[in-house]
């Protein structure tokens, strides 16, 4: 048939739609509501070419950033969000992504399918310049949102600064003047009260 390629993208268009819908634990910074996991892609991708100076790889493929950074919670629609700091949620986490990625991105043409697949397992290898600064923007964005909320969500589920440090240092392995200024952003979230120290 004239439209069948057309047509698996066309549906995965439709499916990936859904994203809409599964939210983090990140709340806006006007603090209104929690954030959607469409809307994180979205500002990553923003932030990909605003930010991409800063990158350690000064030959850095900023096209595949933004690729990345759209498509890697796309297995979230079937996964759902796991609380980057929900130490349990962690334990089948990968489990639960890599069959949604199958199901998911199958739905796209063979050779679409397979770049998406590729796309996705890089970012979460983060190996590459392109993994390393996508990673980075993936940890960074939530901090931004987190300090210019006040700290609400980290103040709710009783996040200490080790565990923000820990979890946000690959920031250094892909930008690190970004790290250097998460670095502060953390350190000033602890005077003001919006972070606990250990």
């Amino acid at each position: 048939m004239k439209f069948d390629e057309l047509q698996k993208q066309i549906n995965f268009i439709i499916e990936i739609d859904k994203l809409k819908s599964v939210y983090r634990q990140t709340l806006l910074t006007d603090n209104t509501r929690y954030e959607g996991d469409a809307e994180h892609s979205w500002h990553l991708a923003t932030m990909a070419f605003l930010l991409k100076d800063y990158s350690k790889d000064p030959n850095l493929d900023i096209l595949k950033v933004i690729k990345m950074v759209l498509i890697h919670d796309v297995v979230e629609i079937d996964a759902g969000d796991t609380y980057c700091y929900d130490v349990v949620g962690y334990e089948d986490k990968r489990e639960r992504e890599e069959k949604a990625a199958e199901r998911i991105f199958k739905i796209l043409p063979e050779k679409q399918a397979e770049e998406i697949l590729h796309l996705w397992e890089e970012f979460e290898e983060r190996k590459t310049s392109e993994a390393k600064f996508a990673a980075a923007l993936d940890r960074l964005q939530p901090v931004l949102n987190n300090y210019y909320t006040e700290g609400k969500s980290w103040i709710e589920h009783d996040i200490k600064v080790s565990q923000v440090i820990e979890r946000n240092k690959h920031i250094n392995d892909g930008a690190p003047l970004l790290w250097e200024y998460t670095l502060d952003l953390i350190n000033d979230a602890v005077k003001k009260g919006y972070l606990k120290e250990d």
